[in-house]
């Protein structure tokens, strides 16, 4: 019997076009033998579309892109867009391909919890917590974890005290120093300032993505990434070490230059990557993952190892961090992405067996 699989992509975030791209890539590597495959898209502006059953791979974006018109359900949030054409059965499985706000930080995962629906990747709290980087840090700190250093701001304290702010990130961590929304993934609004006057202009830029941003402190390091898979008993892939060839790894180096280079396995001695597998495994742990992150990390000359940020949905086109990683450690694309089906199902069986009356 095959699984019915909802595809759950698009968004109301910065990073729609990415979500776009790693559902195409889902689509074309699921095998049709296995899964029936449903397409949910979720439009710019918030509206739900549900598709008709794919038959087979999509060559398209523009393809996966509903409206009124061409959807079969269209724009009400209800739990029919997670049900069979003729309504009489849910999906099997979930799998939410959201990036960024209002889909990868718990929004989405919360209301799949209320329609007790089995979905791919973590959950309520590990994702709103994953996807604040302030939140993420502040756990991670408490579990011990070694970090840069960093401080934060809201946009009213900033507003009314422009100053003050900037000192404080000079005088906490001077430059060069990375500021950042606090609320977003895939580079988008990052600025690296190596003095006030960029600084200034980057609080601006960061700003106009979320109400909250994070500034780090500039280190010369690697950057070493492993891939968790895994619910309970999680497990890391090989190390990679992402190589960008501008300053920094910013959204146009990511998706659009593709001016990086991706070294996988990393060359790192097996004494750097155990630490760097026991702190993984310690931060998944730490924000109660499931399913799957990528863990980042810095890694100097001199040896120090300092974590920066779990990605709960990693990027997840074939030629993206997450999947390569697997890739190098013998799990296939569309072999990883069956593993997560099922790591989905079992965490929903258990959870039907938790009592909730007395």
């Amino acid at each position: 019997m095959k699984t019915k699989l909802g595809l759950l992509y698009g968004g109301k975030s910065a990073e729609h076009q990415v979500s776009l791209r790693t559902a195409l890539a889902v689509i074309q590597a699921l095998d049709n033998q296995k899964f029936d495959i449903h397409p949910i898209y979720i439009s710019e502006e918030g509206e739900w579309f549900k598709g008709p059953q794919l038959d087979g791979p999509v060559d398209d974006i523009k393809a996966l892109k509903f409206s009124e018109v061409d959807a079969l359900e269209a724009p009400t949030l209800s739990a029919s867009l997670f049900q069979t054409n003729d309504g009489k059965e849910s999906f099997d499985v979930i799998f939410p391909l959201l990036h960024g706000p209002n889909g990868e930080d718990g929004t989405v995962q919360g209301f799949l919890e209320l329609l007790n629906l089995p979905y791919v990747g973590n959950g309520v709290l590990a994702s709103s917590a994953g996807m604040d980087k302030v939140i993420m840090k502040n756990i991670f700190a408490q579990a011990g974890l070694a970090q840069v250093k960093y401080v934060s701001f809201i946009k009213s304290e900033w507003t009314q005290a422009q100053q003050s702010a900037y000192e404080k990130v000079e005088k906490e961590l001077g430059y060069p120093c990375f500021v950042k929304p606090a609320n977003l993934g895939s580079s988008v609004g990052i600025s690296k300032c190596s003095n006030r006057a960029e600084l200034e202009i980057a609080f601006g830029e960061a700003f106009q993505f979320d109400r909250k941003v994070i500034i780090e402190e500039g280190v010369i390091a690697r950057e070493v990434e492993l891939a968790v898979l895994g619910n309970d008993f999680p497990e890391c892939s090989v190390a990679g070490e992402i190589v960008p060839k501008k300053d920094f790894y910013d959204y146009k180096a990511k998706y659009e230059d593709g001016d990086t280079a991706l070294i996988i396995p990393a060359e790192i001695t097996k004494e750097e990557y155990s630490y760097l597998n026991e702190m993984a495994i310690k931060a998944f742990k730490a924000l109660d993952c499931s399913g799957l992150v990528r863990a980042d990390f810095f890694l100097t000359k001199d040896g120090k190892a300092y974590i920066n940020e779990v990605n709960t949905m990693p990027g997840f086109t074939p030629i993206s961090m997450f999947p390569l990683l697997w890739s190098e450690s013998g799990i296939e694309y569309p072999k990883l992405i069956e593993r997560l089906v099922q790591l989905a199902i079992e965490r929903h069986k258990e959870k039907q067996n938790i009592k909730y009356t007395v």
